[in-house]
C-alpha cells in the first residue's frame, strides 16, 4: 500500500515536472506596424533611450518609476535603468547594436520580479508610403519562465504592450 501511494506522490510530482522540463527553452516576441514616416524620422525614437517615455507601454504604467541615464545619449552604450511598481519590476537596458534607420539592438536584464536577461531588436524597414517597424523581444526561458508560460500567454500579453508601443510612436511620428 504504501509503494501504490510513493508511486502516486511521484507521478504527480514527475509528470507536471517533465511537460515544464519539455516546454521549449527559445521564445520570440515580434508585432510590427507600418508607418508614414521615413526611417530616418523614427530611427531617433528608439536610438535615443530618454525618447521612449514618450511611447514606452510601460512608462504610462507607471509614471512614477524610478530611471536614470548613463553613457552616451544615443546609440551603442546608452544605457538606461528602471525600477518602478509591480508591474514594471526593475532592471536595466543598453543597446548594443545600432546601424542607423535600420535597426536597434538592447540587452535587458531584469531584477524583479524575476530575474533574467533578454534581447530586444528593433527593424526599419523601408515600404511604400513609409516604414514598417518591427519590435521583438528574444531569448530563453528557464523552468520558472517555461512553467509560467503554460498558465499565461506571455506572446498575447507582450504582444499588446508592444502593440500599444507602436502605436504611440506611430502618432508622435506621423504628427511630426
Amino acid at each position: 500500500m504504501l509503494s501504490v501511494i510513493l508511486m502516486g506522490v511521484v507521478v504527480v510530482v514527475a509528470v507536471p515536472l517533465a511537460i515544464v522540463a519539455f516546454q521549449p527553452a527559445g521564445f520570440r516576441y515580434e508585432r510590427s506596424a507600418e508607418m508614414a514616416a521615413a526611417p530616418e524620422v523614427i530611427f531617433p525614437q528608439v536610438n535615443n533611450l530618454r525618447n521612449w517615455d514618450a511611447w514606452s507601454p510601460w512608462s504610462k504604467m507607471d509614471p512614477n518609476m524610478d530611471k536614470s541615464f548613463s553613457g552616451p545619449d544615443a546609440g551603442v552604450g546608452a544605457q538606461y535603468a528602471w525600477s518602478g511598481n509591480n508591474q514594471i519590476g526593475e532592471g536595466t537596458m543598453e543597446i548594443v547594436e545600432s546601424i542607423p534607420n535600420q535597426n536597434v539592438r538592447l540587452v535587458l536584464t531584469f531584477v524583479r520580479p524575476f530575474k533574467g536577461t533578454n534581447n530586444a531588436e528593433f527593424t526599419f524597414t523601408p515600404v511604400a508610403g513609409g516604414t514598417l517597424v518591427t519590435w521583438a523581444m528574444f531569448g530563453e526561458n528557464n523552468f520558472v519562465a517555461k512553467a509560467m508560460g503554460l498558465f499565461m500567454d506571455m506572446d498575447k500579453m507582450i504582444g499588446k504592450n508592444f502593440d500599444d508601443g507602436l502605436a504611440d510612436m506611430k502618432a508622435i511620428v506621423e504628427g511630426q
